[in-house]
């Protein structure tokens, strides 16, 4: 490959990390061509962008970046696929649906401003909650004093009226 071309493909791999906010290293390895693109097909579906790159080439395009990536380094060993992703916890969460006996396996993850290495890992990032769960959590919770005192008010009435029926009847 010439020169020029590793460059091309450095800086797009680059600017695609700049896209998106976050994205796993995966081991793909050991899957077969029907696999991978049952893979692809997933990615797609959720949004998830999968690139298969050469280990020194992301590297480079990791180096190229402001943010320091260099925890990331030790896992570009043998087969990697990058799952380029907007919502944090979505490729845990379609690796672990998808991986037999490890098969995609997690190499390491750059998700919410921190790292991630090593396939132990992939739970933690599961359990990351996306922007839309935490909003959604938030209004949970401030809607939830007032349903008390909703619920409380009406069930106040009710009693209130139970009495007055009762000394009415009497």
């Amino acid at each position: 490959m010439r020169k020029e071309d590793k460059n091309t493909i450095i800086a797009e791999i680059a600017a695609t990390i700049g896209q998106f906010g976050h994205f796993y290293l995966v081991d793909t390895t050991a899957l077969n061509a029907a696999a991978t693109s049952d893979l692809r097909r997933e990615c797609f579906k959720q949004g998830i962008k999968l690139m298969v790159v050469k280990n020194t080439l992301l590297q480079k395009a990791l180096e190229s970046l402001d943010t320091d990536y260099s925890a990331l380094y030790g896992s570009l060993k043998g087969t990697t696929a990058i799952m380029f992703t907007n919502v944090a916890n979505e490729p845990a969460k379609l690796i672990k649906s998808k991986a037999k006996e490890g098969i995609p396996g997690l190499k390491a993850a750059y998700a919410e401003e921190g790292f991630y290495v090593g396939a132990d890992q992939l739970d933690a990032l599961v359990s990351i909650k996306s922007k839309n769960e935490v909003i959604a959590e938030v209004i949970a919770l401030l809607q939830s004093p007032a349903k008390n005192v909703v619920s409380a008010l009406q069930s106040g009435g009710n009693t209130i009226h139970g009495v007055l029926k009762t000394l009415g009847e009497r």
